[in-house]
């Protein structure tokens, strides 16, 4: 065996030590064909420092061999150094046989570097001068996939399909093509091809894809399944558990949806909108303290968040816990934060309690805010009228009656306070 074959055989049986240490003579002593042999076999090992120095070497030998500089940009790439990937593409000019791969290489860091512009350029060069390259038609279409310009990738992939390309470098084009057409929300077309793929090659983002497309086409027993097969082979996929648990609520499983958030917030415990939508169906299932204990812990990571901040006075408005609520909101107002709603609910905790100076100061902070809010209109309406503001409450009342003029509850009130 020579000492190239030798190395390949000790990485594979992990000699990892012993591999480094015989790699010089495989250098000095192994020929130029079986040098290149070796480099491509580590760096597709993932040993690119070994792969590098082979590579470096036999540019030595041969400096018009362009396929190296390519392979050596390639390397650089994966390093992260620049200057090195520019040069070495900088070499390579257009009647070279590598400049193609060089300009897939030169696509490749440009879409590292997020110079997308660039890339797909460079992409479009390499098309241009070999239409009908599979590889260079499959490269396009996974940069535009990868920047989620779907409907040019559908349309590369699509074109492979026909002429007979299922797979390219290990990609599954069907599985691409599926998800492209859904990622255009063509969901029906994106669950024919997606339904084509065997169980074995389906990976665990194509069985995301899978379920959020059957979810999306009303399957719910589908999608119900799809989410859960899933979550069994891979409990740390944090995004499917809202989507499991919405399905559940769907079809009246609170119980276990709200086993679904929970389970979902063990492997995401930052996911704030775990953390809100677990906080709902608490509520919906009566387990108010449940739900203040989720809304504040989602607090305790985002405290200026208003959805959650809403959320947590909705619920002490919703159940009479207006000294929580007042405290609750007077401190974020502290802290200089400004919502017509913040006032509006705080106005509402005051007026519960019968503090009317409070209360009446709150709602007057937003009413030109919310002049066209006739939820608001009427509420203050009757909270002017119980603080003694007569004037106010007959000014909300025009308002809303100029929309609702037959709502015989703000009428009557009109006609109390108009008579007095």
């Amino acid at each position: 065996m020579t000492y190239s074959e030798q190395l390949i055989d000790m990485l594979e049986m992990g000699q990892i030590d012993e591999a480094y240490a015989i790699f010089p003579k495989a250098l000095e002593n192994d020929d130029d064909e079986m040098l290149y042999s070796l480099a491509e076999e580590l760096y597709s090992l993932g040993f690119s420092d070994l792969a590098k120095k082979a590579y470096q070497l036999l540019l030595e030998r041969y400096p018009d061999e362009d396929q190296i500089r390519t392979a050596l940009a390639d390397i650089a790439i994966s390093e992260g150094h620049d200057d090195e990937v520019i040069q070495y593409l900088a070499d390579i000019k257009p009647d070279s046989d590598a400049y193609l791969q060089s300009l897939l290489v030169a696509a490749d860091y440009y879409q590292t570097q997020a110079m997308f512009e660039v890339s797909e350029s460079k992409l479009l060069r390499a098309l241009s001068l070999a239409p009908d390259e599979p590889i260079i038609q499959f490269a396009l279409a996974e940069f535009y996939f990868n920047i989620k310009e779907y409907h040019k990738a559908q349309k590369l992939y699509l074109e492979l399909i026909k002429n007979g390309v299922l797979e390219l470098s290990r990609v599954d084009l069907v599985q691409r093509l599926g998800v492209s057409y859904a990622g255009q929300g063509k969901f029906e077309k994106a669950l024919a091809y997606l339904d084509q793929i065997h169980e074995e090659k389906l990976d665990i983002d194509t069985r995301f894809q899978l379920a959020f497309t059957q979810l999306q086409l009303g399957m719910l027993d589908e999608a119900q399944n799809s989410f859960e097969k899933l979550i069994e082979l891979d409990p740390g996929y944090a995004t499917a558990y809202p989507y499991l648990a919405d399905i559940q609520q769907e079809k009246g499983q609170l119980g276990e949806a709200l086993k679904t958030y929970q389970e979902g917030l063990a492997v995401d415990e930052y996911n704030i909108e775990l953390y809100r939508k677990a906080s709902e169906l608490a509520l919906q299932l009566g387990e108010v303290e449940l739900a203040q204990r989720y809304l504040k812990t989602a607090l305790s990571q985002d405290e200026h968040n208003l959805t959650l901040v809403l959320a947590l006075s909705n619920l002490y408005l919703q159940h009479d816990m207006h000294q929580e609520n007042i405290a609750f909101l007077n401190e974020y107002l502290a802290e200089g934060e400004i919502d017509p709603q913040i006032h509006w609910n705080l106005g509402r905790s005051y007026a519960a309690i019968d503090d009317y100076p409070e209360a009446v100061k709150n709602y007057q902070a937003v009413q030109e805010a919310l002049h066209n809010n006739l939820d608001f209109l009427k509420d203050a309406a009757f909270v002017y009228r119980n603080a003694g503001e007569r004037n106010l409450a007959l000014e909300c009342l025009n308002l809303y009656l100029q929309e609702r003029p037959n709502d015989s509850e703000v009428l009557e009130l009109q006609e109390a306070l108009e008579d007095y």
